[in-house]
């Protein structure tokens, strides 16, 4: 498709008349893609951060005498306060975090609770997205047995689906 193209309607939010844009490889009204330009896709994963994590589970496995995990991998684990599977897995910063299977379309998650597994298995919050992106979802987003989240009619969907299997 040629750059500046017309288009029946913007890929993100549906609007009429979308503008072909060629380094997203999508359609966006004016409107979406001036809120993907306002802000970074993602915000930049520093190396400290990466070693600090490293060092402090090293050193904690090493006082404790059990084995660091490999982070590559995905600790399989069922909630304690509602029975759903999800996988835990290590966040830049070093502490873990239990995510739920799947995918989601970004522009249905809000900014705060977006994810995303990297290849070495570290969980990464997205923050600001690519509306046509995909991510994943945070189990302590959706969890019966915590606070109910506003706003995010999907994740409050995944909620009432973990209440149901809980019951």
């Amino acid at each position: 498709m040629v750059s500046g193209r017309r288009c029946e309607e913007c890929e993100a939010c549906g609007a009429p008349y979308g503008i072909w844009i060629p380094s997203l490889g999508m359609a966006l009204c004016g409107s979406c893609e001036q809120a993907g330009a306002d802000h970074p896709a993602r915000d930049p994963v520093l190396v400290g951060d990466v070693l600090a994590g490293m060092t402090e589970a090293v050193t904690r496995a090493a006082r404790t005498g059990r084995a660091v995990p490999d982070a590559r991998s995905p600790s399989p684990a069922t909630c304690g306060a509602c029975g759903a599977d999800a996988d835990w897995h290590r966040t830049v910063r070093g502490r873990w975090v239990m995510i739920e299977p799947g995918e989601l379309p970004t522009r249905v998650v809000p900014a705060g609770s977006r994810w995303r597994v990297a290849g070495d298995g570290t969980a990464v919050n997205l923050g600001p997205a690519v509306p046509s992106d995909t991510c994943r979802v945070s189990h302590f987003d959706v969890c019966p047995g915590r606070p109910a989240p506003t706003g995010a009619p999907v994740l409050l969907a995944l909620r009432r689906g973990h209440a149901r299997r809980a019951t």
